[in-house]
């Protein structure tokens, strides 16, 4: 699981021009930052307005929390605002362009607290950090494969070196298919039931096939041929022949099938023998369109069990 870690100034960086940040004050906390496991542990939560009992890591100042401060008198301003910047949040964001009063953009600079302002709403800003936050602090995981997209649905393709994943690959990149990545995607949970796989910046667009070395899929077969990110709902494990689990007796109705667990999360697995004579581009192709159909509710192998059964009992005397 690779570790994940956010400070104030990558978030500033990645995110100010859609959000029109500037920074008032407080350069020298550019090194805060925010660990995975605090994201999963905080409350109430990361991203809020100004909270002086449960404060937010990244605390936003509306109109009202503004004039809040502004209401109290100068020794109790200063109080509030000694409070604020000893929880040691990640940032103050200031909402609307509003006018900074001095004494907190003193304080920002003494303590080294982040201060930024922006141009959008309270309610745009909050909306916005909070699906920043959780998916760059979101549980990450390297898996070893070709991540796909065949028929609308994220499918990974996996299996022992030389088996001739990334061959599959190309001929379903050729079948009109895409790729997300090839060797190392990267899975994220951006919900409790969502994993979502994308390539990492070194390998974008590429595809490394034995004998023909590194190619470009974009520039090979088009921009269509490529997806940024896709979400994992299914793995095609390929096995060599002797490897194959037996196939005799119910597997040999249901496929062989199995689950693998991801952050908790069972991701179905269907098992694909690699022997002389199979046509894996159209094998994986018959495994997502099963895939679809099981999670419609429709599965063949059951609804020819039930047929029969009732032929069973219909013909018991």
């Amino acid at each position: 699981m690779l570790p994940r870690r956010l400070s104030a100034r990558e978030l500033f960086e990645q995110h100010r021009d859609r959000l029109g940040l500037r920074w008032l004050s407080g350069q020298a906390g550019g090194d805060r930052a925010l660990e995975a496991e605090e994201h999963r542990t905080r409350r109430p939560s990361l991203v809020g307005y100004l909270n002086v009992i449960h404060p937010n890591k990244l605390q936003i100042l509306g109109r009202e929390e503004l004039q809040w401060l502004d209401s109290l008198d100068a020794r109790q301003r200063w109080e509030t605002l000694q409070k604020i910047v000893d929880f040691r949040p990640l940032a103050l964001v200031i909402t609307r362009d509003q006018g900074c009063p001095t004494n907190l953009r003193d304080i920002a600079e003494e303590t080294g607290t982040p201060l930024w302002i922006s141009p959008q709403a309270g309610h745009e800003l909050l909306s916005q950090l909070q699906y920043v936050l959780a998916r760059a602090l979101a549980p990450r995981i390297t898996l070893h494969g070709v991540f796909m997209e065949i028929y609308s649905i994220g499918v990974l393709i996996t299996g022992e070196s030389g088996l001739g994943k990334s061959e599959l690959a190309l001929e379903l990149i050729s079948r009109g298919h895409r790729l997300v990545a090839d060797d190392a995607p990267e899975f994220t949970q951006i919900a409790p039931d969502v994993l979502d796989g994308t390539c990492p910046e070194l390998l974008q667009d590429l595809l490394e096939v034995r004998g023909l070395g590194i190619m470009n899929i974009r520039q090979m077969f088009g921009d269509t041929a490529v997806k940024r990110n896709k979400y994992l709902r299914l793995i095609v494990n390929l096995v060599r022949p002797g490897e194959a689990v037996d196939v005799e007796g119910l597997s040999r109705l249901t496929g062989e099938t199995a689950a693998r667990p991801v952050f908790g999360l069972d991701v179905p697995v269907i098992n694909l023998p690699v022997a002389a004579g199979r046509n894996l581009a159209v094998l994986t192709e018959a495994a997502a369109r099963l895939h679809i159909l099981r999670a419609k509710g429709d599965d063949p192998a059951a609804a020819f069990l039930a047929r029969h059964s009732a032929l069973l009992d219909k013909a018991a005397p």
